[in-house]
């Protein structure tokens, strides 16, 4: 589903307008990344949840030229399936 074709469907099925359906769905994301900033994890019920994730400095290696290069440390977002998800879908 596209973002448009989703918001269409989550306003058919609340009885809400487009545009409501929008803002509460820009809000939920604006509170899910500064959460996620702030405490390092987000949690969405029933869905999963976002972890905020440091990564250690490692060697890697250029596959064009097979050259050994030092991949620097950094931190990365990592989302969690909710048990309750996995079962709904599988």
């Amino acid at each position: 589903m596209t973002k448009s074709e989703t918001l269409v469907a989550l306003a058919e099925s609340t009885g809400k307008t487009k545009k409501e359906v929008v803002e509460m769905l820009e809000a939920i994301v604006a509170l899910a990344y500064k959460e996620t900033k702030k405490s390092g994890e987000f949690t969405l019920p029933g869905l999963g949840k976002l972890k905020k994730k440091h990564r250690d400095a490692r060697m890697g290696r250029n596959p064009a030229t097979g050259e050994s290069i030092q991949i620097a440390a950094k931190t990365v977002i990592k989302f969690t399936v909710a048990k309750a998800a996995k079962d709904a879908i599988l």
